[in-house]
């Protein structure tokens, strides 16, 4: 392949992978790293609690995060990567790391 056409691919290689590295999550997928978030935080919380509890307890989680500003600037400031980061984290800590 000619060094041109090689300089070119990659170049458009590049621009694409930069396109994807800006893009911010949808309002979507905030609404499913909060629930993510909530789980979690219950969970490590309430270790022992029955589904009734467990369910209570998310909705007060989600309840709280929502009027977080964080989490209103979800769309405008989160990046997927970061996204993509905090939806494989295991403890809420490590979710929060992953948006800092």
């Amino acid at each position: 392949m000619p060094a041109l056409i090689r300089a070119a691919l990659l170049t458009v290689l590049a621009w694409a992978l930069l396109a994807a590295c800006k893009q911010k999550a949808t309002a979507s997928q905030c609404d499913q790293l909060l629930e993510r978030y909530a789980s979690l935080v219950v969970l490590e919380k309430f270790p022992d609690a029955g589904p009734d509890r467990i369910k209570t307890e998310q909705e007060h989680e989600k309840n709280e995060a929502r009027s977080d500003d964080a989490f209103k600037n979800c769309s405008s400031e989160v990046s997927r990567a970061e996204l993509e980061c905090a939806m494989r984290a295991a403890t809420a800590d490590a979710l929060e790391k992953c948006l800092e």
